[in-house]
C-alpha cells in the first residue's frame, strides 16, 4: 500500500439484502480499512451505499480491495448480476490531487478535467428572524453579526473539500430568510430596506462568498406594506451592491397569481433595468420573480431561506450537461430505453459528488444536510450546454419541433436517476435553459429556431423557462408582466415551480446583443409580441387558485 494515498470514497450499487453493510464492512476490516462513514438509501428494492474510509493501514493495494470484492459480497452467486448492475465506482484523493477510477480509468477525472462536472455551488442557508428588531441600524448590525458568525468557515470549508477530493465546487454562497419578513418592522421606505441589502452585500464581502440572495418578499396572495417597499426599492438596491440576489414569488397553486404584484414587478424591472443601462441592464441578472418558489432551492438569484427551515442549512447544487451530453454521445442511433437509462446512470453519477460534498460540508461546518439540487445548469463554455443535449438527442436545433418532448424525458430521467444517489434530492432539480449562459441556446436564438413562446412551451416541462432573456428596452412594463404572468400561469395549473429572469436591455433591439461576461456570457436581443395586453394586466386583484388546489 503507497503512503502517498489517505481517504477513499466507496460507493456500492445492487439489490438489497439482509446484511449487506456488516458483510462489506467485515471484508474491509478483515483488510485493514478503518470505515469512518455510511450512508445508504434504497429505492425500489435497490441501495447505493456510500462509505468514507481510511485508507492508512490497509493491507492490500486499492485496486485489489475494490476491484470485485466487494461485489462478490453483493452477489456471490451470480456473475450475470455483477455484469448488469452498475460497478461500483470508487474514488480515490492522491497528494497530488488527481482522481482516479478503478474500473473505468480516469472517467470521473474526465468528468470534470473535460466534460465540465462540477459543484455548482454550496449555499449556507441563515435564519434571521432572530434578527429583527424594530431599530434599523441595531437590525443592520444583527443581520451583519448573523451572516458573518454563521457564515466565517464556509468558503475555507469549499476550498478544503475541493483539495481533497479535487471537485471543483465553482461558488460558495448564502441564502438568509425573505428580507420583507426581517425587516417590516424597522423598515419604513424603500431606502431603509435598501440599508439592508448594503449589510448583506458587505457581509458577504466579509466571509468571501460569491452571491448572498433573499432579498426577497413572499406575496403570492396578497402584500403587506413591508413587502411592497422592499419590492419598490429593489432597483436601488441590486444597483448599489455588488452580490445581492432577490426574487418575489408571485403566484401559487394553492393561492393564485397576485395580478397586483405581477404588474407591479412589470415596472420594477423597467426600473431596475434603466438604472443599470450603462451595464446592458446587468441588475436584471439578478432578479428572478416565481411561482411555487422553493424554500430549499441553492441557486441564485431565486435563494432564499424559507421559514419552515432550521436556523442553519447546508443545500449544494450539482450540475454537468457536459457530463451527459458525453454520454449520449456514446448511443446515438439508440431506442428511447437506452437513451433514458443512459441518461439516468449520468446522473445518477453526478448526483452522487453532490451528495459526498454536501455531507462533508455539513460534517465540517457542524450545519445540518438540507438538499442536493441536481439542476443541469449550463456555463458558456462548449460543451456545457443543456441545448446541446437536446441536440444530442436527435435535434437539429433546440426549438425544432420535439424539443419539450426531450426536454421532458430529460427532466424525468434526470430526477429518477437523482433519488438513487440521495434521499434529499430537492430544490429546482431538472434542467434549466436560460439563453445567455448556454452557447447552444444562444447558437439556436439566432439561427431563428426558438421564440419566447418555445420557451413559454419548454416551461411546462421545466422550471424556468424564460431564463435570462434580453428583450428590447423599449417594451412596455405592461407586456414584461403579461410574460411573467404567463409563466405563472403555467407553475400554478401544473402545481410546478416556474420562473421568470428578463432583462429588457435599454438603448437596444432586435438583433443587437448584450454581454454580461463570466458564467451570464451574453444574450441575442429577442423579438417580443407587438400586441397589447394592456387592459388585461391593469385590473387589480388575483387569478384564483385553480380547482385542482383544493386538497386539505
Amino acid at each position: 500500500m503507497e503512503k502517498t494515498m489517505d481517504k477513499a470514497i466507496i460507493t456500492v450499487v445492487g439489490k438489497d439484502t439482509v446484511g449487506i453493510i456488516a458483510k462489506v464492512c467485515t471484508y474491509l476490516a478483515d483488510n485493514g480499512v478503518n470505515v469512518l462513514d455510511i450512508s445508504q438509501t434504497i429505492v425500489s428494492g435497490f441501495f447505493n451505499m456510500m462509505m468514507i474510509v481510511d485508507m492508512a493501514d490497509a493491507k492490500k493495494h486499492f485496486a485489489k480491495i475494490s476491484m470485485r470484492s466487494v461485489h462478490r459480497l453483493v452477489y456471490p452467486s451470480s456473475a450475470r448480476k455483477l455484469r448488469f448492475l452498475k460497478k461500483c465506482i470508487v474514488s480515490k484523493t492522491w497528494r497530488k490531487q488527481r482522481m482516479i477510477n478503478s474500473w473505468e480509468v480516469q472517467e470521473t477525472n474526465e468528468m470534470i478535467e473535460k466534460e465540465n462536472l462540477d459543484v455548482r455551488t454550496i449555499t449556507l442557508g441563515i435564519s434571521l428572524l432572530d434578527c429583527i428588531d424594530s431599530d434599523l441600524d441595531r437590525l443592520n448590525q444583527n443581520i451583519y453579526n448573523k451572516i458573518t458568525t454563521v457564515a466565517k468557515d464556509l468558503v475555507a470549508t469549499g476550498e478544503k473539500i475541493e483539495k481533497s477530493y479535487s471537485i471543483p465546487i465553482v461558488n460558495k454562497r448564502i441564502s438568509v430568510t425573505p428580507i420583507a419578513l426581517v425587516g417590516g418592522s424597522a423598515c419604513k421606505t424603500p431606502e431603509d430596506f435598501a440599508t439592508i441589502a448594503a449589510t448583506m452585500d458587505r457581509a458577504a464581502k466579509t466571509v468571501g462568498v460569491n452571491l448572498i440572495g433573499g432579498y426577497s418578499a413572499l406575496v403570492s396572495k396578497g402584500m403587506t406594506k413591508a413587502d411592497e417597499l422592499l419590492i419598490r426599492s429593489i432597483p436601488q438596491a441590486l444597483h448599489s451592491t455588488e452580490r445581492v440576489c432577490s426574487s418575489v414569488n408571485l403566484a401559487s397553486t394553492k393561492t393564485g397569481i397576485n395580478m397586483d404584484a405581477v404588474r407591479l414587478m412589470g415596472e420594477i424591472i423597467l426600473q431596475t433595468a434603466e438604472i443599470s443601462k450603462d451595464n446592458d441592464s446587468a441588475d436584471c441578472m439578478k432578479l428572478v420573480v416565481f411561482c411555487n418558489a422553493p424554500d430549499d432551492n441553492p441557486f441564485m438569484a431565486g435563494a432564499f431561506h424559507g421559514v419552515t427551515e432550521a436556523d442553519a442549512i447546508i443545500n449544494v447544487g450539482v450540475s454537468g450537461p457536459g457530463v451527459v451530453k458525453n454520454a449520449l454521445e456514446k448511443v446515438r442511433g439508440e431506442n428511447f430505453e437506452v437513451l433514458c437509462e443512459t441518461i439516468k446512470k449520468t446522473a445518477f453519477k453526478v448526483t452522487r459528488v453532490g451528495q459526498l460534498v454536501a455531507q462533508e460540508a455539513s460534517k465540517m461546518l457542524n450545519i445540518p444536510f438540507g438538499i442536493v439540487d441536481l439542476s443541469l445548469a449550463p456555463t458558456p463554455a462548449i460543451g456545457d450546454s443543456v441545448a446541446d443535449i437536446l441536440c444530442e438527442c436527435g435535434l437539429e436545433y433546440a426549438g425544432a419541433p420535439g424539443t419539450t418532448a426531450a426536454l421532458a424525458m430529460l427532466n424525468d430521467q434526470v430526477k429518477k436517476g437523482g433519488v438513487m444517489a440521495s434521499s434529499y434530492v430537492g430544490g429546482l432539480s431538472g434542467a434549466f435553459i436560460p439563453v445567455s449562459e448556454d452557447q447552444g441556446m444562444i447558437n439556436a436564438v439566432e439561427a431563428g429556431a426558438i421564440s419566447l413562446e418555445k420557451l413559454e412551451a419548454m416551461t411546462c416541462v421545466c422550471s424556468v423557462g424564460l431564463d435570462m432573456i434580453a428583450i428590447p428596452g423599449d417594451t412596455k412594463a405592461t407586456t414584461i408582466s403579461g410574460m411573467i404572468a404567463d409563466e405563472m400561469a403555467i407553475g400554478m395549473v401544473n402545481q410546478k415551480t416556474t420562473a421568470a429572469r428578463l432583462i429588457p436591455a435599454v438603448g437596444k433591439g432586435v438583433g443587437d446583443r448584450v454581454e454580461f461576461g463570466g458564467l451570464f456570457g451574453y444574450a441575442p436581443v429577442m423579438p417580443v409580441n407587438k400586441y397589447s395586453c394592456d387592459d388585461f394586466i391593469n385590473r387589480t386583484g388575483r387569478i384564483p387558485a385553480p380547482i385542482h388546489s383544493f386538497k386539505n
